[in-house]
C-alpha cells in the first residue's frame, strides 16, 4: 500500500492556539481514510494543512515522498489534489450550472449532473439560494467530477443531505478510491456506512492521532 500524501511531524497554530500537535498522517494511494472526531480535534486542520489552505509552524507535508510543504493551495490543485471544505464551498454568486463548468470544463449538463440528478432543475439557479444539502451536492460535485483528482480531501461529505443522498455519496466517494486509485480523505464525525474494505481510520483528539484502525472498531 503504497502512500500518496502525507503529513510529518505537523503542527498548526492559529494564533496562541495549537491546532495540530506534531501530527503524522500518512494516507495511501486506492484506499478511504477517515478522520474521526469531535468538533476541535484537528480534523478540518489537517485536511487544510493537506491541501495548503493553512500554513505550518513546524513538519511538512511530503507527496510521494516529494516535500510539499511550500508548494501552494494552488499548485497542488494542478497537481491533482482536490479539496472540499465544510463552509463556502460553492460560488454563491454563480449558478449552479456555472458551479459544475468551473469543475466539469467542456462537460454538458447530463453530464455535470450525473452524480446529482436531483441538480438538473437548479442549472439556473445561484448557488446561494440552495438549501443546505443542495450546496453540500453541488460541493462534492467538484470532486466526483474531477478528471485527473489523485487526492480528494472532503470535510464532512454528507452535511445536510438526505439518507439516501448520503449513502450515494459515500458509494461514489469510494469508488474513487477503488476504482480510480485515488487517495481519498474524510474528515467525520462519526464513522458513514457504505466505506469499501481496507477503509483506515484514525482518531484524532486535541490535535493529536488517539488511535486507529478499521470502521467496525468505531462503529
Amino acid at each position: 500500500m503504497s502512500v500518496e500524501i502525507a503529513l510529518r511531524a505537523t503542527r498548526v497554530r492559529y494564533g496562541p492556539l495549537e491546532a495540530l500537535h506534531g501530527l503524522d498522517l500518512p494516507v495511501p494511494a486506492g484506499t478511504v481514510t477517515v478522520l474521526l472526531g469531535r468538533n476541535g480535534a484537528g480534523r478540518t486542520t489537517a485536511l487544510r494543512a493537506l491541501a495548503g489552505t493553512v500554513g505550518l509552524s513546524a513538519g511538512r507535508v511530503e507527496w510521494r515522498g516529494t516535500d510539499v510543504t511550500r508548494l501552494s493551495a494552488h499548485a497542488r490543485a494542478r497537481r491533482g489534489l482536490c479539496f472540499v471544505p465544510d463552509l463556502r464551498a460553492v460560488y454563491a454568486g454563480l449558478t449552479v450550472a456555472e458551479n459544475l463548468a468551473l469543475a466539469a470544463p467542456g462537460a454538458d449538463a447530463t453530464e455535470a449532473t450525473a452524480p446529482y440528478p436531483e441538480l438538473v432543475p437548479l442549472l439556473p439557479r445561484t448557488a446561494g439560494t440552495l438549501s443546505g444539502g443542495e450546496r453540500r451536492m453541488l460541493a462534492v460535485s467538484r470532486a466526483l467530477l474531477a478528471p485527473r483528482a489523485r487526492v480528494v480531501l472532503v470535510d464532512e461529505p454528507s452535511l445536510g443531505m438526505a439518507p439516501p443522498v448520503a449513502a450515494r455519496t459515500y458509494r461514489m466517494l469510494a469508488a474513487l478510491a477503488v476504482e480510480r486509485g485515488a487517495a481519498v480523505v474524510l474528515a467525520e464525525q462519526r464513522v458513514p456506512d457504505g466505506l469499501p474494505p481496507g477503509t483506515l481510520v484514525h482518531e484524532l483528539r486535541r490535535g493529536s492521532r488517539a488511535s486507529s484502525g478499521e470502521p467496525a472498531e468505531y462503529r
